[in-house]
């Protein structure tokens, strides 16, 4: 017997094909072409609008829409933000500070000078006030305990001697009472039974073992047997009517769906999976052929439009630019840049005389400024401190 090579890592297992009969064969290749003719332009169609909308929004809505973002943050976000960065919070950290200064500082100077050493002194005077009360309330109470004990002893003989045999008496005298109801109760109770056994339950026991059960056992023979007749008569009307639906309903229905509905479902299916494979073959047979069409417009647009542009940019626009570089532009950068050298020197001349004014305007009305009294220092009295190149140290003197 042949057995099966099992299916190793690299290698997939086909599924295995079915055998197919002559209807499928013969509808597939019609379809197929019928398909492929009407997917083909549809195919281009969905292709050329997918090219256009990346177009559209690579070059028009992306740009447009980071454009309307730095916009919208410029007037919207960057005024909020200016407003908080310059104006709110140099004005709150003022406000703190002024807050600081003029609450909080005296706030906590009048609490550490003023209420702390309030507070100490009243609480020394609250701990002499009470520990006074307290001896007081001592006494007074050790004496409403002395009091409480003469009336706690007094009170223990009365409840000693008095109230103790009083209440023994009148316990044996309730004894006595609650032993003659007791007994009274249950001669009362005994005949009240025999009487309620004789009376009631010898009759009504007598009254349901010899009338109320053969009457109830006819009774249930009677609704039995009249449930038999019903069952059959049910029966039968139901065996009718199984079989008039059966004959009426049940064998049309089944032979319809085995003799009619089921082989047309059957081609029907047939004909839906081959359009359904015949579509998806079409529609990648439609895009190798929109592809091909794409490159062929790509490289019959390339060398219409970018090639000679491309040509244009490279042997006429860049020499001229170049031209344009160094015979215009970069004179006219050395000229700006001496008038800027010139501005800048005329102005340097302009402050310093300006200066210069100021300062003999200066000496004219409040006169010479007094000349800096030399000062005996230990240092040097140059920029420079002290080196070895200098006269001043111990090794280099003369």
């Amino acid at each position: 017997m042949d057995l099966e090579k099992p299916a190793t890592g690299g290698e997939v297992r086909q599924p295995e094909r079915q055998p197919e009969g002559c209807l499928v064969v013969a509808i597939r290749i019609p379809v197929r072409i019928v398909v492929l003719v009407l997917v083909v332009p549809v195919r281009m169609v969905w292709d050329g609008l997918v090219v256009g909308w990346r177009l559209l929004m690579d070059a028009v809505l992306r740009p447009l829409g980071r454009a309307l973002a730095w916009v919208l943050w410029a007037v919207l976000v960057w005024p909020f933000v200016a407003l908080w960065r310059y104006v709110v919070e140099p004005v709150g950290k003022a406000l703190g500070w002024l807050g600081n200064v003029l609450v909080v500082v005296p706030l906590v100077w009048l609490y550490r000078h003023v209420l702390t050493p309030l507070g100490h002194g009243l609480a020394w005077m609250c701990r002499g006030i009470g520990a006074g009360l307290w001896w007081v309330c001592r006494g007074i109470g050790a004496g409403i305990g002395w009091v409480c004990r003469g009336i706690g002893a007094g009170l223990g003989w009365v409840y000693a001697r008095v109230l103790t045999p009083v209440g023994h008496a009148v316990l044996w005298v309730l004894k006595g009472l609650g032993a003659g109801a007791a007994a009274l109760g249950l001669g009362a109770y005994a005949v009240a039974a025999w009487l309620a056994r004789y009376l009631v339950v010898v009759p009504a026991q007598w009254l349901y073992e010899w009338i109320l059960t053969p009457i109830g056992r006819a009774i249930a023979w009677c609704a039995r047997w009249v449930a038999w007749c019903a069952g059959m008569v049910v029966t039968g009307i139901g065996f009718v009517l199984y079989w008039l639906l059966r004959l009426l309903l049940v064998l049309p229905a089944l032979a319809l769906w085995r003799w009619v509905l089921t082989p047309v479902g059957r081609v029907l299916a047939v004909i839906g999976r081959e359009v359904w494979g015949a579509l998806g073959h079409a529609w990648r047979i439609a895009g190798h052929i929109s592809l091909a069409v794409g490159r062929f417009l790509g490289t019959l647009l390339r060398w219409i439009f970018v090639e000679p542009v491309r040509w244009a940019y490279q042997t006429v626009l860049t020499p001229v630019g170049h031209f344009v570089r160094d015979a215009v532009l970069r004179p006219a950068a050395e000229a700006a840049r001496s008038v800027g050298r010139v501005t800048r020197q005329v102005l340097a001349a302009a402050r310093d005389s300006a200066r210069q004014a100021r300062a003999d305007f200066r000496r004219m009305l409040f006169g010479e400024p007094k000349e800096a009294v030399a000062v005996d220092r230990r240092e040097p009295g140059g920029v420079d401190g002290r080196t070895l190149g200098s006269s001043t140290t111990a090794l280099t003197k003369d």
